[in-house]
């Protein structure tokens, strides 16, 4: 990112306690990172038009506003996917951040579920230990022969954050501490992330042994500061806020906010594409029980309605493309 640092003294409040927000800061002359993110207005959008049992909207808050918070540090243009596939009441979990901060998150829960108020992780999406934690990154714009980068590990942690820092230490080995909270109203998260020293391996063997106490040192002071953090602090208090209170006392280096967005990739292209591929026998079936059909988007519950001519020419388009292909060899 090619974020320009403000000292801490020219950074403008009123910007950071704006709401679906992003705001990354460092911490001078330490190897660590942090960052504040407060979803609002995004966090309505995603559940409008869904009802999920109050534990389920916990968990996707928290999840969308780590994904999020890890999005601000891609290299490339394009989009970060988290999924957490359950074998439990809770199939699937799926937040996703591109690199403008455009935003979008859906769950998915088994039909006639009980969702119980203190429902925990485990209980809800690992039950017999087969759940799945994913992180896929999506280039934007994909050379010939490049695929995205996918990591998969099993569900180790009873709480989205630790789920998430266990994945970040074993596949990225980077020290990575998360606090999150979500309710249904906001989602916000805290990062902070303990960075690799700079300058290579002979910058690390030459550092004293002095400096590099300091800098460990450094790491658990700020973690067991924002350990201080509770739950019902973190939803009712905006990041501009949460930052001072946590860290008044260090040397930080404030970047301007970032606008966070609600935003969801559906069109009618992806989704008769989607039809494409289930075939014409599938889909002439559901025709001849329904009469037409209307597939509604998992993120933003928009409804893309294809009658028996809609369906008809997806299909003659793959042939006429198929064709042409044959026609060139």
């Amino acid at each position: 990112m090619n974020d320009q640092a403000v000292p801490p003294s020219e950074a403008n409040e009123g910007e950071i306690a704006l709401v679906d927000t992003l705001q990354k800061f460092l911490f001078d002359n330490n190897p660590v990172r942090g960052e504040l993110v407060d979803l609002t207005d995004c966090w309505q959008q995603v559940q409008a038009r869904h009802d999920y049992p109050p534990v389920v909207q916990t968990m996707l808050g928290e999840m969308l506003a780590a994904c999020t918070l890890l999005s601000a540090n891609l290299k490339f243009d394009g989009t970060i996917i988290m999924q957490i596939h359950g074998d439990g009441p809770v199939k699937l979990l799926v937040a996703e951040c591109d690199s403008e901060l455009k935003i979008r998150a859906t769950a998915k829960i088994s039909e006639q579920a009980t969702i119980a108020a203190d429902a925990q992780l485990t209980s809800l999406i690992n039950a017999t230990g087969q759940g799945r934690f994913v992180i896929t990154l999506d280039p934007l714009n994909k050379v010939p022969g490049q695929k995205p980068y996918q990591g998969i590990v099993p569900l180790d942690g009873d709480n989205i954050a630790t789920v998430i820092e266990n994945y970040m230490l074993r596949s990225e080995q980077l020290d990575t501490k998360l606090w999150l909270a979500a309710d249904h109203e906001v989602a916000r998260g805290l990062l902070l992330q303990r960075l690799p020293d700079t300058g290579g391996t002979e910058s690390a063997q030459t550092a004293s042994e002095a400096e590099l106490d300091q800098k460990s040192e450094t790491w658990h002071r700020v973690c067991t500061l924002a350990s201080t953090l509770k739950r019902e602090e973190m939803l009712t208090t905006s990041i501009g806020e949460l930052m001072h209170r946590l860290f008044w006392e260090e040397d930080l280096r404030v970047f301007p906010s970032k606008p966070v967005h609600f935003h969801c990739t559906c069109t009618r292209v992806k989704v008769g594409n989607m039809l494409k591929m289930l075939g014409r026998g599938e889909v002439e079936s559901a025709l001849h029980d329904l009469g037409s059909l209307t597939i509604h988007c998992d993120f933003c519950g928009l409804g893309y309605a294809f009658d028996a001519v809609d369906c008809a020419q997806l299909f003659l388009e793959k042939n006429v493309a198929a064709a042409a292909v044959e026609t060139k060899q």
